[in-house]
């Protein structure tokens, strides 16, 4: 027995090891005999190597990382790899870039090669550091170049004001190159020499302040002289690189040189030769290619021919090199010799060539039964008759009810002629039902425009003051004033009072619950779903193809090489777009990347954009590496197997965008535009391709109101939510529930006015409400279309943008 005043241990006391008992290691190694199991596994091989070991291990893996970044810093614009591309960005229109090109191109015991095709174009080569390095304008206010060569470029040059940093127009270009994925960047100021010398250390203070905002950790590099350009093109040529995941794993190329030999056919489709360096993987010619802004093709031929940009160029005879010289007078000279040294490196096999088909084509007799003999339809109606038999039934019952009808009198052949009269009536019963099924669908495919017929706003909110673009305003209004009702009431219907409700929702189902209860993704499917592929399993596919990726070796062009491709089938307007100066861009696709399915989208509403985005409105996507127009759904991101749709691009939350568009592997990311009527392409939406699925299921919810009218302990008459005796025994199995949270069920009709009797499992409250919940799955509508028109120049404001209101977003 323990003392009154004895110690006894806390819950901190200190618990030693048990010992462990059993054989020693060294007993059991020496038991084996030598013998090694067959497979040890990894986390075992670990604990057994000695501290000593696992030391040396991590040293490895540190050594190699290091060494494969050094490797990647030297190979870039090195002899054998591509050489650094550098665009350059001008993100103010004060912004002097034709100095930055001045300085650029001022670099001692370097040479510049002028290219012809596009203004401000050149390529630096410089012997002695043994590194070469081509240098592109984009245009400004040019969305599309600028993405498009963002795609593909090593480094993002952006050129800033001295004094205002960046204006409105390139505040937007920085919001979609940082939702489209941002390469490795520099920071450039040229002038800035005119301002007092004070007056420059407060707006280069003021300049730094605002760019820690938006980039964080960034060098800002003045660009006055040729000794601070020097600087700027080693921290170009040293900077780590930053991995675009979506063209690392596919090969692309900036089109260097285009030529356009018109077919046998036609003058408007023909073989486009694009000469360029490979990047990011090796080119396989089997492949197929996708022209950024124009589509997919096929290539016949790829050839290999003298590398216009090469450090070491060869000295033609009669002809002497000097340090300063540049090769622009010698353009004519040089592509003669290109045509003369052409190599064919390797031509397409039909055997192993993918194909263009991107939809799979229905055929409309599948699944379906053959045609009947007429001996089986003799048997068939025979056995009708013989089956036939006769039952009283109320006046406009259908054939489907009157076979539950129980009748044990006999019915005799008098009757036959009023069964067909009932036949009769039924029939036309059922084709006024579908008639109004078709109105009340098209009413249902296009809610907006119903709803705008009851929320017009008055001819006397008009003044005639108002401009050309009353319509428009009016319209705005409108889905303003349709988002806000959503977000009070969301999903709530008006009943019709013209149409039966049991017609106009019967497309509609109730859930027991919407989470747990079953739907199966494959019932009823439109005839749209007969046109696209799915994957038995998509994320097992895409690690195999990224496996094939990192391990294996294609045979093909190598990263580097300087080629020409020869893309068939062509049509004459992307040689136009060149000649005009727009960027050429070219990537290789995976396998089944030209095929059709359903996308989903992760997006999120950007801020800078508040108007209202309706569901099925057409919208523009730059996926990745391609551009479309399609017309999605917008839906909830849960883990769930079902989700609800939305039927505007909320603020407040990230949602899931649906739409029929060809196959892209992720990671991948997406900006979503709306066009004005202007021309001009808003951001409304930034995120990534969340997955291919087309068994994702959106659910379209209807809620339909009723209001108390009678209440009592624990029923209440509910009226105003069906206005006929029908409706209510029809949607009799659905469970009710209200605002408050109360649930019940429908217990009989009262009356013919709609009215009903309800229980809840408790007493409601005067102001409650009670609901009816309906759901229909929804598909996207078939609007991809791949050719997005060119966006007008976004408006620059008057005023240049103060850094000091530049916000992080």
């Amino acid at each position: 027995m323990v003392a009154a005043g004895a110690h006894r241990p806390g819950p901190l006391k200190q618990q030693n090891k048990a010992h462990k008992g059993g054989k020693h290691s060294g007993s059991s190694q020496r038991r084996a005999g030598g013998r090694v199991s067959v497979k040890a596994q990894p986390r075992r091989r670990l604990r057994d190597l000695s501290r000593v070991d696992r030391r040396h291990q991590a040293l490895q893996l540190r050594r190699q990382r290091k060494e494969a970044v050094l490797a990647e810093k030297r190979s870039l614009g090195s002899r054998d790899g591509p050489p650094h591309l550098v665009v350059l960005v001008p993100l103010h229109s004060k912004a002097a870039a034709h100095d930055t090109l001045r300085l650029l191109q001022s670099q001692d015991s370097a040479v510049v090669c002028v290219d012809e095709g596009r203004a401000g174009d050149f390529a630096l080569l410089c012997p002695r550091l043994k590194q070469r390095w081509r240098f592109v304008t984009a245009q400004a206010g040019d969305l599309h170049a600028v993405l498009d060569l963002a795609k593909v470029a090593d480094s993002l040059l952006f050129i800033l004001d001295p004094a205002d940093g960046w204006d409105s127009a390139g505040e937007h270009c920085l919001s979609c190159l940082f939702a489209q994925g941002l390469p490795t960047y520099a920071l450039a100021v040229p002038g800035g020499t005119d301002l007092p010398p004070k007056k420059r250390i407060d707006a280069r203070k003021k300049l730094a302040k605002a760019i820690e905002k938006r980039f964080p950790e960034a060098k800002l590099f003045p660009l006055n002289t040729e000794q601070e350009s020097s600087l700027l093109l080693r921290h170009l040529a040293t900077q780590k690189q930053r991995h675009l995941s979506f063209r690392d794993r596919r090969a692309h190329l900036l089109a260097y040189a285009a030529e356009f030999v018109p077919g046998q056919e036609s003058d408007l489709v023909g073989t486009l030769k694009v000469s360029g360096f490979v990047r990011g993987q090796t080119l396989d010619v089997n492949s197929l290619v996708h022209i950024v802004g124009h589509g997919d093709f096929q290539i016949s031929q790829v050839d290999a021919p003298p590398d216009p940009l090469s450090l070491n160029p060869r000295v033609v005879k009669g002809q002497k090199r000097s340090q300063d010289m540049e090769v622009q007078d010698d353009s004519v000279n040089v592509t003669d010799e290109m045509e003369e040294d052409v190599k064919v490196l390797m031509k397409a096999d039909p055997n192993k060539q993918e194909s263009l088909q991107s939809e799979v084509v229905p055929d409309p007799m599948e699944g379906e039964q053959t045609w009947p003999t007429e001996e089986e339809l003799q048997e068939a109606e025979a056995s009708l008759k013989a089956n036939r038999r006769v039952v009283k039934v109320p006046k406009g019952t259908s054939k489907y009810q009157a076979a539950w009808i129980v009748d044990d009198g006999e019915g005799g052949s008098e009757k036959d002629d009023d069964d067909d009269e009932d036949d009769d009536i039924d029939d036309d019963m059922m084709e006024e039902a579908v008639s109004q099924e078709g109105e009340s669908s098209e009413e249902e495919e296009e809610p907006a425009e119903e709803e705008c017929e009851t929320m017009t706003v008055s001819e006397c909110l008009r003044d005639d003051q108002y401009d050309e673009k009353v319509e428009e305003d009016e319209q705005m209004l409108e889905r303003y004033k349709q988002e806000r009702m959503d977000e009070m009431f969301p999903d709530e219907v008006d009943t019709p009072r013209d149409v039966p409700a049991r017609v106009r929702f019967q497309k509609y189902r109730g859930l027991k619950s919407f989470r747990t209860s079953p739907w199966d993704p494959k019932e009823n499917l439109p005839r749209d779903y007969a046109r696209i592929f799915q994957f038995q399993n998509f994320s097992r596919t895409r690690k195999h193809l990224f496996r094939q990726i990192e391990k294996e070796e294609t045979e093909g062009a190598s990263v580097g090489w300087y080629v020409t491709l020869h893309v068939c089938n062509v049509p004459v307007s992307v040689m136009e777009s060149f000649k005009e100066g727009k960027p050429l861009v070219l990537f290789s696709l995976l396998p089944h990347e030209q095929k059709m399915s359903v996308l989903n989208f992760l997006v999120r509403r950007h801020p800078s954009n508040s108007e209202p985005v309706k569901a099925k409105e057409e919208l523009i996507f730059h996926c990745g590496f391609r551009r479309f127009r399609a017309s999605p759904l917008f839906s909830q991101h849960t883990s769930a197997d079902k989700h609800k749709l939305e039927r505007f691009l909320r603020l407040d939350a990230a949602l899931v965008v649906t739409v029929y568009a060809p196959i892209t592997f992720p990671p991948a990311s997406v900006l979503l535009f709306k066009q004005r009527s202007n021309g001009i392409h808003d951001l409304i939406a930034t995120g990534s391709l969340l997955s291919v699925d087309p068994d994702r299921i959106v659910i379209k919810r209807l809620v339909l109101s009723g209001h108390p009218f009678k209440i009592f302990t624990k029923t209440a008459v509910v009226r105003y939510m069906f206005f006929n005796r029908e409706d209510v025994m029809w949607f009799k199995p659905v469970e009710l529930r209200t605002k408050w949270g109360r649930r019940g069920h429908i217990k009989e009709p009262l009356g013919t006015h709609g009215h009903m009797k309800c229980h809840f499992d408790g007493q409601l409250k005067s102001q409650d409400t009670v609901l009816l919940n309906l759901y229909k799955r929804v598909f996207p509508k078939w609007t991809y279309d791949p050719h997005v028109p060119e966006p007008v120049p976004w408006v620059r404001s008057d005023s240049a943008l103060p850094v000091q209101e530049v916000e992080m977003e």
